[in-house]
């Protein structure tokens, strides 16, 4: 009789337990915290995200910087093939290749992400949706990030800030902030103090925006430029942001040093083949300093392909106040911070690298 007591007595502990083990995890499960997005929306989340679709540019790709990669569920439909030109991606396409597809440039597949069930819908602003409305047709919240299209502003550091919050990754959030105001200062402060009058002219040619553009692509407020404080000649304009430049006025201008984004070399190679002495009247082609930048902004900036070029580009417009920068060292360690791994010599093998450029060879 004893023994059947006992064995009884430890059934119903047993039960017990599991009982009180039970809703543990169910009030664990249903735990949820409060979340304020780069719109001011109060979004409600659960209390752990353990998966995430990405919608938008910049979404996914500032998820990979904070190493949460691993939460991706589901990808949009231009993340499942390997792009060398957007590094995040290309690092991790043996993950994205094959994930279900929730939707294409920024305009999401609603029933597609009901199919997957994410925790959490991470949206760039720039995505075609308004987020509340998203929200309803998914039943799953939404967290709106800025993104960025340049290299270190402010909608940079709000938006690894969010996602920290987001992922429970805070710690990474405060490293990577320190890192980059790191690369801002030591930038900086090689640069501050030279005269605008000791500067080498620069102009950029072949720069991408809403497709490739040959040497009359430019850009006023090119981030690698803006960072090491260089004389941009597309400064001058007035204009702002990504623009076409009438030849003429490069030609007026005969900048001391022209770098060329290797997204519009093609082109400029056809440009040359036409047209060779344009090119050759120019005094930088004639005294061999042109230079090569990997190119940034495919989907929006790249933001560590943006850094690498503004280290390279420093080291050529400022040799003696980089003389202790090997700028491909600089770029292994940048994307070993932001990517976990450096792949530059995937980039060398694809035809991107830093080096002197002669233009139609």
């Amino acid at each position: 009789m004893k023994k059947i007591l006992a064995l009884l007595l430890a059934t119903v502990l047993c039960l017990s337990l599991f009982a009180g083990c039970s809703k543990q995890a169910a009030e664990s499960a249903d735990k949820t915290r409060i979340i304020t997005d780069s719109k001011g929306r109060e979004v409600e989340i659960p209390e752990e995200v353990k998966s995430i679709v990405c919608v938008g540019v910049g979404a996914l790709r500032y998820t990979c910087y904070m190493g949460a990669q691993d939460l991706v569920v589901a990808v949009e439909d231009c993340e499942k093939e390997a792009v060398i030109s957007r590094l995040y991606n290309y690092v991790n396409i043996d993950k994205f290749k094959d994930l279900p597809v929730i939707g294409t440039n920024g305009n999401p597949f609603a029933e597609e992400i009901i199919k997957v069930s994410p925790d959490v819908i991470v949206m760039s602003r720039s995505a075609s949706v308004e987020a509340d409305d998203l929200q309803n047709k998914t039943g799953t919240p939404v967290v709106v990030i800025p993104g960025s299209d340049t290299t270190l502003d402010d909608a940079t550091y709000e938006t690894i800030r969010i996602l920290g919050e987001l992922y429970g990754k805070e710690d990474r959030a405060a490293e990577l902030k320190t890192y980059l105001d790191g690369i801002k200062k030591d930038l900086s402060d090689r640069t501050k103090n030279i005269p605008d009058s000791e500067k080498p002219s620069v102009y950029v040619g072949g720069v991408s925006f809403k497709g490739h553009h040959g040497f009359e692509g430019t850009e006023a407020g090119y981030g690698p430029l803006a960072l090491i404080g260089a004389k941009n000649l597309a400064d001058t304009t007035g204009k702002s942001g990504a623009f076409n430049i009438d030849l003429e006025k490069v030609l007026s201008w005969d900048p001391d040093i022209i770098l060329l984004d290797f997204n519009g070399m093609n082109l400029i190679k056809e440009d040359y083949a036409k047209n060779p002495a344009y090119y050759n009247a120019l005094k930088a082609v004639k005294e061999g300093k042109v230079y090569s930048q990997i190119s940034f902004r495919s989907n929006a900036s790249n933001l560590e392909t943006a850094l690498a070029d503004a280290y390279y580009a420093a080291c050529v417009i400022y040799p003696e106040q980089f003389k202790d920068i090997d700028p491909i060292a600089k770029a292994g360690e940048i994307f070993e911070k932001l990517l976990g791994t450096n792949p530059y010599d995937k980039l060398k093998e694809a035809g991107y690298a830093f080096r002197p450029i002669k233009i139609g060879e």
